[in-house]
């Protein structure tokens, strides 16, 4: 009986981290490859995880590599340093959770090694890079439709995206998600009555907006912000000052225990998502399948994963504050939008499925490089 297949995971934080959507996806991934006979290895940055973390499965190795801690030059650097370590043992094929490592893309080719990319979003038109950071993003994203032997998209329109820009087709493979019934897990906090954010803090997700919405939503209603801009400043110092100024105002910053935010999501009264630039995002995923009622920003890719079970607005605080006063104001649209949610959640969007494709996708990969699958 030969060795088992060999995967390495690089382009994020680590394993396990809870910092974002792509995270998430490896912290579930991960193990799923290790049940199904795969040799998994995890890259990380150096200090963006814990070794005694009980979430951790010992099954799955990691690797800390270093890496410029400045947020235009994070991935690329670690990226560089994850390839030169491939470079000397290589996998049988590697996922690539980032095209930012697309400009390392060449050497792994050259070197015979498969790679998967998932492509994210578009992250060359987030407002927080400048024009310089969008040129080097896209010019990553153009070596990776080049180099990479296989794509995956996290949605139907990303994939067109980069079908009309890149010439370059792939695999649909969404986030999931799971149902967490679970108690409120603040004390102060009662379930249904609060409106929750849960978002990184930079502009195209809707912040700024949502906080001068939640002024005058916390004159009837509480709510719960959980985020951070992950460099302070900005849209941190204001929404500490709103949680400062106003009692029904409650600002967490980032989260990474679980099981709080999990029992945030379900009982939460309203979810409002306001990402407007990825595609699937994992967090709002989350919240459909806590059976949570959402108001989104209205875009082609919110619409794609909520379909007619959301309510959609525009990104301005007016707008916001009265698409989510019509929610809270009204219980049996909440039961209703909540119970269609994890519907949707449950026939789309399930963890089991996404992990499934993955693993079919890397079994192809590795016809490329010779290796029966």
């Amino acid at each position: 009986m030969g060795r088992p297949p060999s995967v390495a995971i690089v382009g994020t934080r680590g394993y396990p981290s809870y910092y974002g959507g792509l995270e998430t996806a490896v912290r579930k991934l991960a193990p799923s490859l290790a049940d199904h006979g795969w040799d998994v290895t995890v890259h990380g940055r150096r200090g963006t995880t814990r070794d005694d973390d009980p979430g951790r499965d010992l099954r799955v190795r990691t690797v800390a590599v270093w890496a410029l801690e400045r947020k235009s030059l994070s991935n690329l650097s670690s990226g560089l340093a994850s390839t030169l370590r491939l470079l000397r043992t290589p996998p049988d094929v590697t996922l690539v959770m980032s095209t930012a490592v697309g400009f390392w893309l060449p050497l792994l080719k050259l070197r015979g090694v498969p790679t998967v990319v998932n492509t994210d979003g578009i992250e060359w038109e987030r407002d927080k890079w400048g024009r310089f950071a969008k040129a080097v993003l896209y010019a990553g994203a153009w070596m990776t439709a080049r180099f990479a032997t296989d794509l995956v998209f996290d949605a139907r329109a990303i994939e067109r995206y980069w079908n009309s820009t890149f010439r370059r087709s792939g695999h649909y493979i969404p986030y999931g998600g799971e149902p967490h019934p679970a108690p409120v897990p603040l004390e102060g906090l009662h379930a249904g009555e609060y409106v929750l954010l849960v978002a990184r803090f930079v502009p195209e997700n809707t912040v700024a907006e949502f906080l001068e919405a939640a002024r005058s939503l916390a004159a009837e209603h509480q709510v719960v912000l959980v985020g951070s801009t992950g460099w302070g400043g900005g849209l941190d110092d204001d929404a500490a000052s709103l949680a400062r100024t106003h009692p029904s105002i409650r600002w967490l910053g980032h989260v990474s225990d679980e099981a709080t935010l999990n029992g945030l999501y379900a009982n939460a009264g309203v979810y409002f998502h306001g990402h407007s630039v990825g595609g699937t995002n994992p967090s709002l995923v989350q919240a459909m399948a806590s059976g949570t009622p959402i108001v989104a920003r209205d875009t082609v890719y919110n619409r794609e994963v909520l379909g007619e079970t959301g309510v959609f607005c525009s990104p301005d605080p007016r707008s916001i504050e009265a698409a989510i006063r019509s929610v809270m104001e009204d219980p049996d649209a909440r039961s209703r939008m909540g119970r269609d949610n994890q519907l949707r959640a449950q026939s789309f969007f399930t963890w089991e499925a996404v992990c499934s494709a993955y693993e079919d996708v890397l079994r192809e990969a590795l016809t490329a490089r010779g290796r029966p699958t």
